[in-house]
């Protein structure tokens, strides 16, 4: 076993095991043990109970290991086990042991076959075991019983692979003797995940129930179908003797002497059994810790750094401390201010990287949102135009009048002021949105402390309400200002003599000719001839016109269509669709595309929605207007103008447009200057100055910094973490790595492994010669010997020998050798050959001299 800090080390695991296991996490290590894995009724769990001396694990008929049963044999004086469940609890009964599973089982699987991966910790102290580990998983089952599902064989063929596949595991494969081994289920799934056998020891079961005549001698010697670590054959109690109470320490007698007095297996008897099987398994695990020692050391060390930072606050924690929960008040405080501003002010850490948040989207409220409600309100030529008229003509009275008036520019102009305030708020309305989301996340930090999380909520929530409250009056107020004087003489205004020369058209003041205003995806829903279709397109709008591409190399363009006479509409979407949607259309009633009136284009969200509707207001594409007015109203307001009546209502028209211009420009530059003031730097010095003030005017400070349940059991676990990763961290150093140790056994030819599960396992004819026989005589074989092979085998590996030089001449065999740890021991052949090697039967003379090496067929 080698020094005493190599003993410690698998109890050492052990204590990772409980803490990680206790603490809800594996530390993201991978401890070192023993995974048991059979076939259903394999006798898995009769040899974990042989090696405690113990009845303790359910048994049946069927599946019985339903969960994943982590044992840890812990050699003590005393004898008793203990769950991980119920650690408090000491079980020296080991019936209420196996109650206790079943129970167990059945709180987290029912009562009824099912099966879970959430595995049952149980340690047993004894004087009859040795340091062990091992993990019992439920064996493999073809057909679902009861309440299991019908991939049930996949479900624990995933279980088993979960725990089989880390390289820190070593895997008992247990196969009955009384079953082929060549399909045997338990060391294919362990080929699969140990292709070179480097983790992998064969236990075979059953011997004692094998047909008469027959014997697992070639398998055990590691001859027939061999491993790289070999087998060790183990005889479990029978049913019959497990119904009869039969003692185990006994059965392990009988176990012995069964290998003692038979024929087959006396020579290898210090070799098998349950007490060789469990110190070649601790040996086995010990050596195989050693080996992952470097790794583990790192990973600890990697772990121990990454909590140090938090740990170091805990070391000394008090809960109690009133100096501590000031000082944790005033950081908490001071963070929060700090993480709000950084989510305003933008930051380099903490990006968000799948949506917008904080101030970037407030920054898209006042320079896509806000603008485009502007031009949402943007009038009807014709109702203004009749407004106009309508004005003048009234303000004339009965007159007729010869100049155009300016009471009828300050009346048109001021109705169309005043629509400016439900923009203006609706924008106020979504900045404060916003600021509230913000909120909620900052105090995402303080969730350790809820109460002051809480009150932090409230307290700012309700300075930010109340800053909506004056910063909507200040843009009202704003509002009422541009209505109280109208300033003709403003540098921008056209005035009179300009605008009787102006066009009748529209000024739309386009961009730059072929500026790109936005390019990106999005999905024409109307595209294909049937109802319903829809495509996913690259597309590129520029100040002229909205081309598509096949996708965003834009080598292959699909179409362009200019974008005179478009305007935008929105699209209710359908009853079973999840995008947004909104067309385009011509005003002329013209075909769009192809013969498509208009195109409907979708978006995965209203605010990609309202994104492109900007871009295109940006590119003079405005949206279509509401009609409240109904054909029969519209008619009855239709008349003609008289010339002169004409050019005055086109004067002040234009007038209009121009000032409404200048008010737009104002309001769009006012109204983020305006709530970054009285909202959001208010909110801002507020949180650095005077939230704290408030905090302690609410509730006493005690009561603000109780913890939370869920902070103290997670600092608790922590703490344990941590001692248990320091710990582990120093047993590891005093560990000499100079321990002596078996080395890793030579490969084997195991391509057998890799045959379908039809393919059964050669009946052996033959056992080569165990021993090496005297000179003069030739080897010992037993029934009908082959020729020699063509190309030389390895001796150890197939069941033949290789064929002497000289076929004519028998003589003494060069020495056997054997690297096999579980080879026979030398001993005299019973009888002698009658054949000499390498001369088939019925040939009756010898090869030609001139070809020693290939006798003839």
């Amino acid at each position: 076993m080698g020094n005493r800090g190599m003993e410690e080390l698998i109890p050492l695991v052990n204590k990772l095991q409980d803490a990680f296991s206790s603490i809800g996490q594996s530390c993201h290590l991978d401890l070192p043990q023993i995974a048991v894995v059979g076939g259903q009724s394999a006798g898995k769990s009769s040899v974990l109970e042989n090696f405690v001396g113990r009845d303790f694990l359910p048994r049946g008929s069927g599946i019985v290991t339903r969960r994943p049963l982590i044992l840890q044999l812990i050699f003590s004086k005393t004898e008793y086990a203990e769950f991980l469940h119920c650690k408090s609890k000491k079980f020296t009964d080991f019936d209420e042991v196996r109650q206790e599973i079943e129970a167990e089982t059945d709180r987290v699987t029912g009562t009824n076959k099912g099966i879970s991966p959430i595995p049952i910790n149980l340690r047993v102290y004894s004087p009859h075991v040795l340091n062990l580990t091992l993990i019992d998983l439920p064996g493999i089952t073809k057909v679902p019983v009861g309440d299991q599902p019908m991939d049930i064989e996949y479900q624990i063929r995933d279980m088993i692979l979960q725990f089989i596949s880390k390289e820190s595991s070593l895997i008992l494969a247990v196969t009955p003797a009384n079953m082929d081994l060549a399909n045997s289920d338990a060391l294919k799934m362990a080929k699969e995940v140990d292709p070179q056998g480097l983790r992998t020891i064969g236990v075979i079961t059953k011997l004692d129930l094998m047909d008469e005549g027959t014997d697992a001698r070639d398998v055990l010697e590691n001859k027939l179908l061999p491993l790289r670590r070999g087998y060790i054959g183990v005889v479990n109690r029978s049913q019959k003797d497990i119904d009869g109470k039969k003692d185990i320490r006994a059965a392990l007698g009988a176990e012995r002497k069964f290998f003692l007095s038979h024929p087959a297996y006396r020579h290898m008897a210090d070799r098998m059994g349950t007490p060789h099987l469990q110190k070649t398994l601790n040996q086995q695990l010990t050596n195989h810790i050693r080996e992952s020692l470097p790794a583990l050391r790192s990973k600890l060390q990697s772990q121990l750094l990454s909590l140090e930072k938090e740990v170091e606050e805990y070391k000394n924690f008090r809960p109690d401390d009133p100096t501590r929960k000031t000082k944790a008040l005033l950081q908490m405080v001071q963070q929060f201010g700090v993480d709000f501003e950084k989510r305003i002010e933008g930051s380099g850490d903490q990006v968000d990287t799948l949506e917008l948040s904080g101030g970037a989207r407030i920054n898209r409220i006042f320079h896509e949102r806000f603008p485009f409600e502007l031009v949402k309100m943007e009038f009807d030529e014709k109702d203004l135009r009749r407004e106009i008229s309508y004005a003048i003509k009234n303000i004339h009275g009965v007159r007729t009048g010869l100049f155009t008036p300016d009471m009828a520019f300050e009346a048109i102009v001021k109705k169309q002021i005043v629509k400016l305030k439900e923009p203006s708020l609706k924008c106020v309305d979504l900045v404060v949105s916003e600021l509230a989301t913000v909120i909620k996340k900052c105090a995402e930090k303080l969730g350790s402390y809820p109460r002051l999380r809480e009150e932090t909520e409230r307290i700012v929530t309700t300075y930010i309400r109340e800053r909506e409250g004056r910063t909507k009056d200040q843009i009202l107020l704003l509002i009422d200002i541009e209505l109280s004087y109208i300033n003709t003489n403003h540098e921008d205004f056209i005035g009179f003599a300009n605008a009787q020369q102006r066009s009748t058209q529209l000024n739309k003041k386009r961009a730059v000719p072929n500026q790109v205003i936005r390019k990106g995806w999005l999905t024409i829903n109307n595209i294909s001839l049937m109802k319903g279709g829809s495509k996913e397109y690259w597309f590129v709008l520029t100040a002229e016109s909205l081309s598509w591409y096949k996708d965003e190399e834009e080598k292959e363009k699909k179409y362009m269509l200019p974008l005179d006479n478009l305007k935008i509409r929105d699209v209710e979407k359908g009853f079973m669709s999840t995008k947004h949607i909104f067309a385009i259309f011509n005003t002329e009633q013209r075909n769009v595309y192809k013969d498509l009136r208009q195109i409907e284009l979708a978006c995965d969200s209203q605010e990609d929605v309202d994104s492109w509707k900007a871009s295109f207001l940006r590119a003079g594409v405005y949206p279509e207007k509401d009609q409240a007015e109904n054909e029969d109203g519209a008619q009855e307001n239709t008349f003609s103008m008289d010339p002169q009546l004409e050019r005055q209502v086109e004067t002040i028209r234009n007038l209009v447009d121009s000032y409404v211009r200048i008010i737009n420009k104002s309001i769009r530059d006012l109204m983020p200057k305006t709530i970054m003031h009285l909202m959001i730097n208010n909110t801002k010095a507020f949180i650095h100055s005077e939230l704290l003030a408030y905090l302690y005017s609410s509730a006493d400070q005690s009561s603000l910094m109780e913890e939370s349940a869920d902070q103290a059991q997670r600092r608790e676990d922590m703490l344990r973490m941590y001692h248990a990763l320091k710990e582990a961290l120093n047993i590891i150093g005093d560990i000499s790595t100079s321990t002596v140790s078996t080395p890793v056994p030579p490969p084997v030819d195991d391509t057998w492994l890799q045959s379908s599960s039809s393919r059964h396992s050669p009946t052996p004819q033959h056992r080569p010669p165990a021993s090496v026989p005297p000179p003069g005589r030739p080897p010992a074989v037993r029934g009908p010997t082959p020729g020699p092979p063509l190309i030389p085998v390895p001796i150890g590996i197939a069941a033949s020998f290789v064929a002497p030089p000289i076929p004519s001449r028998p003589g003494p065999q060069n020495v056997f050798t054997n690297n096999d740890p579980f080879s026979a021991p030398p001993q005299i052949p019973s009888r002698p050959a009658r054949i000499p090697p390498g001369i088939p039967p019925g040939v009756p003379r010898r090869p030609p001299p001139s070809a020693p090496s290939r006798p003839f067929f």
